[in-house]
């Protein structure tokens, strides 16, 4: 199928893990989907650049300013756009992340996401209702650890 074809959408998500604790956020199902705990990030703007994207939306959503490491993993998945109806591709990117700053709360205003917590990194698997894409994090971040 060509480009042209289908709807894309590029987001950059921050998996920040501190002490035991991930950093996730309580997206509210705005728009499309169902509420879930995910990753801080979200859509790229076009006059942004895939960091500067995750570093604003981390601190949109967590209240806290981030310092990007190294891309963990680049997730895509297919499907059909809840919107439009036409053929859709998500490509994610996830960057390692840590806190340099701020206090935890959620900046953003009648956006998509409730609020920010510390959660537990072994017990997020058990959590009812987390986004696939904090699986596909954790499971590389676990991947690379020593």
């Amino acid at each position: 199928m060509h480009y042209t074809e289908y709807d894309t959408r590029l987001a950059a998500y921050a998996l920040v893990v501190e002490d035991d604790r991930v950093l996730l956020t309580w997206f509210n199902g705005s728009g499309s989907g169902t509420p879930c705990w995910s990753l801080p990030g979200g859509g790229v703007e076009f006059d942004e650049t895939v960091e500067e994207a995750v570093v604003r939306e981390a601190l949109e959503e967590t209240g806290h300013d981030v310092q990007l490491h190294d891309p963990l993993v680049v997730h895509s998945w297919t499907g059909t756009s809840r919107v439009s109806g036409r053929p859709f591709k998500s490509v994610r990117v996830i960057y390692r992340a840590s806190v340099t700053g701020g206090t935890l709360g959620t900046l953003e205003v009648g956006g998509s996401t409730d609020f920010a917590a510390w959660l537990d990194v072994d017990a997020v698997a058990h959590e009812p209702s987390v986004a696939d894409i904090v699986v596909v994090a954790i499971d590389a971040w676990r991947a690379r650890r020593p």
